[in-house]
């Protein structure tokens, strides 16, 4: 039988009837077809012939003025005035399975990583699949842990949450990823690195990631050079291989580096395409398919596994409310918010607490455990509000009894906060933690030192 579905899958990928047409404009990144527009629709997939004999694979993205608007999946070059183009080529189809497993594939599912073929599962996904209905859901399941004590107690995730990382560049989110990556009870890790640095792929997977996160992860790559195109298709492919994954019922943790990027891939698109820009530049295109590509991620049907997304956001300048942070937050289920300040000071991993939010609270935790965050929110919190003062030495020790006790429990709590990127804590450590924290603080203080001198007889005035 399995067999048989092999077949199947390969049947469907073959190309259909095959049609040929001719490039009469190219503009941009796009070129206009025409003798082929009345056999295509937006997102098929075609192929164009350079001078030399070449292939570039292109997908329809519009049609204007009764044309075609094509798009490439690479560089134009080669293509010119009267080229020809041929349309029926199969794609939106891919295989994942779980020979993916420890690989490295392009936005095409092709491996990258030169460890040969990549064997392939029993039935085609498309890469543009609908999130289950809302009714056809099961809630967020318990917490998973992570090992990263400032997020297993202050930013909780669920099965089936999806979680923002709000940072700017070069903060530390993909070392917080392959943190979570590596010692998450998650079944498997899918990691989608879109627009990632071509350097940083190689330093991502051999030194953040390690052979044993790799070994139970799928990762897929589309560099910050290649079109955008293959930007996007990188993250459809990543939600389409974690969902192939929940449906034969793993639990998924899902993480993609950045949907900043595929907004920006989609901006280039939809501009390309003849959309008007609108806020920011970004077309509305943009806005309509964050939520479709977000909402892939979550709980999955009943019988099935869980998608838990871990999504990162580019915050262009610090600016937390510029469009493309200020709608995924409002899709997501939770944001962690990473502050360069925190990372000037060595504190790694440099999340800011206080600014930080998982809408899985309060019933991801026990009311022991809120209770226990709580107070340790307070103290940082007080803290924080009067740093200034206590840098510059102008609050005296006695005047505020809470501020008192936040400044005893600060030096404490930064260390509970700071976490090397191979270190691993279980949840329930990092609360006995937490608790110690705060009952050292109430407990009495010792007694003043006796003045120098005999036991029980007063010290000499020195006259």
């Amino acid at each position: 039988m399995t067999i048989l579905a092999g077949l199947l899958a390969d049947i469907q990928q073959l190309p259909g009837p095959r049609f040929h047409g001719q490039v009469v404009a190219c503009s941009g990144l796009s070129m206009e077809v025409t003798g082929v527009e009345r056999r295509l629709s937006v997102g098929d997939g075609c192929m164009a012939i350079t001078r030399d004999g070449r292939t570039v694979p292109c997908e329809v993205v519009g049609f204007r003025q009764g044309r075609a608007v094509l798009l490439p999946f690479s560089s134009l070059d080669g293509i010119g005035l009267g080229s020809r183009v041929e349309a029926g080529r199969a794609s939106g189809l891919v295989r994942p399975g779980d020979g993916w497993l420890g690989r490295v594939v392009d936005a095409f599912g092709r491996p990258i990583d030169g460890k040969g073929h990549l064997n392939q599962g029993d039935a085609n996904r498309p890469l543009r699949a609908m999130p289950p209905p809302a009714f056809d859901r099961r809630r967020m399941g318990a917490r998973l842990e992570t090992g990263i004590r400032v997020v297993d107690a202050f930013t909780p995730l669920c099965r089936g949450q999806r979680l923002g990382i709000f940072a700017g560049s070069g903060v530390g989110k993909s070392t917080l990823l392959a943190m979570l990556a590596r010692s998450s009870a998650a079944d498997v890790n899918v990691i989608g690195l879109i627009g990632e640095r071509g350097r940083e792929v190689q330093e991502f997977i051999q030194d953040d990631l390690g052979p044993e996160g790799l070994a139970r992860s799928v990762v897929i790559v589309a560099t910050g050079d290649q079109p955008a195109l293959a930007r996007r298709q990188a993250a459809y492919l990543t939600m389409a291989v974690a969902e192939h994954f929940r449906d034969g019922g793993r639990d998924v943790l899902c993480m993609m580096d950045s949907i900043t990027r595929f907004a920006m891939a989609q901006r280039e698109i939809g501009l390309s395409a003849g959309e008007p820009p609108t806020t920011k530049g970004y077309p509305p295109s943009t806005f309509a398919e964050l939520p479709r590509l977000l909402e892939r991620a979550g709980p999955g049907r009943e019988g099935t596994g869980d998608i838990t997304g871990i999504f990162t956001v580019l915050v262009d300048g610090g600016d937390h409310d510029e469009p493309v942070a200020d709608a995924v937050r409002g899709i997501l289920d939770g944001h962690i918010v990473m502050d360069r300040k925190i990372a000037e000071r060595g504190r790694y991993p440099a999340i800011d607490v206080l600014k930080s939010v998982s809408r899985a609270l309060p019933g991801c935790h026990s009311p022991q455990e809120n209770e226990t965050v709580a107070g340790a929110r307070a103290l940082l919190s007080r803290y924080e509000a009067m740093e200034e003062m206590i840098r510059l030495g102008a609050y005296r020790a006695g005047s505020d009894e809470e501020v008192d006790r936040a400044i005893k429990a600060n030096p404490a709590l930064q260390a509970f906060l700071k976490q090397g990127k191979a270190e691993t804590t279980a949840a329930t450590r990092s609360f006995a933690v937490l608790d110690a924290i705060q009952a050292d603080l109430s407990a009495p203080a010792p007694p003043p030192p006796e003045p120098a001198g005999k036991p029980g007889v007063p010290a000499r005035r020195r006259g």
